[in-house]
């Protein structure tokens, strides 16, 4: 009887803290014992299995997802969105809805953020931040060159700009092409001060928001101009490319891809990705699952924000 007289009086204690919300010292006092006695109770009532602990998740949430995707690719953070449909445009949307959200409530004083500029997904991220009142980030630095044809060179600019603004931050642009006509044109680029100076920044990021494509250049990157042609594409391809994260290309396996095209490409590489604090990859829908299961076996990408289909693709 011994033991059902305990497990009586841990059940009681259980009881008065979780049911009836009163607080341990409280229990201490009605009880007649100390509150080191009531906490080392509340402690067994969980080992003894009388008190469980569950985590209903919200509707529109998916919970086993993202576990299964923290699990697998050894992620801080997934972020599983709910969508309609299996289709970019509202994708793109959803996700930039809850990486919005993320950041502002992540985001630390004096980050130095480095951001893709020529991804549409982060751009709907930026369309959907509300300005940060308390936290302050130091600088926004554009992590691929931001250059570009006029009608869409704009759109890499400002999405910098007003990220910078949002956050408090202060921007640092990359004013040239994100990939250059020969190593010798990015040798003459690099000796630019201004582009160094931006550069310099990229080994202090603190975090970084990328997006990851496939080897097929996205809509906004291919008007830009900042694209290989057919035949560097095909090489690509013949070297086991899948996908690529600011013109950083590997393997379905999650190898670095090198050719020649590497050294033709002024902005962040995989490396310096690696050795950033936290890396936040913004990706969805059914042509980027190959890219997106590569990436995340790079071993860079510290929180993913993606949709349930994909999800659901990733971890099958």
């Amino acid at each position: 009887m011994g033991r059902v007289n305990e497990m009586r009086l841990i059940a009681r204690i259980a009881q008065m803290y979780h049911v009836e919300r009163k607080r341990q010292a409280e229990i201490a006092e009605i009880m007649h014992m100390s509150q080191a006695t009531v906490s080392r109770m509340l402690k067994r009532a969980e080992q003894e299995d009388i008190v469980r602990t569950t985590v209903i998740p919200p509707p529109g949430t998916f919970a086993e997802l993202e576990t299964a995707l923290r699990e697998r690719y050894k992620l801080t953070e997934a972020i599983v969105i709910d969508c309609s449909e299996d289709r970019d445009g509202a994708i793109m949307a959803r996700i930039g809805e809850a990486a919005a959200h993320f950041l502002e409530v992540t985001l630390q004083q004096d980050e130095i953020i480095g951001v893709s500029s020529w991804s549409q997904t982060i751009l709907r991220m930026v369309d959907n931040i509300h300005p940060l009142k308390n936290a302050k980030a130091k600088y926004i630095v554009q992590i691929l060159g931001g250059m570009g044809d006029a009608s869409v060179q704009t759109h890499a600019t400002q999405l910098t700009a007003r990220l910078a603004k949002l956050t408090g931050g202060e921007p640092r642009l990359l004013l040239v092409q994100g990939i250059t006509s020969s190593r010798e044109a990015k040798l003459v680029m690099l000796a630019d001060p201004v582009v160094r100076e931006t550069m310099d920044l990229f080994g202090r990021l603190s975090l970084a928001i990328v997006g990851i494509g496939a080897v097929e250049p996205s809509e906004l990157l291919a008007r830009s101009g900042n694209v290989f042609s057919r035949q560097e594409m095909a090489m690509l391809h013949e070297a086991g490319a899948v996908g690529e994260i600011s013109y950083r290309f590997y393997d379905k396996d999650g190898k670095p891809v090198e050719t020649p095209l590497n050294d033709r490409v002024i902005g962040l590489s995989l490396e310096q990705l690696r050795k950033t604090d936290r890396v936040m990859a913004l990706a969805g829908g059914e042509s980027k699952t190959q890219a997106i299961a590569g990436a995340l076996k790079l071993g860079v990408i510290d929180v993913l924000v993606t949709d349930k289909f994909t999800a659901a693709r990733l971890t099958a």
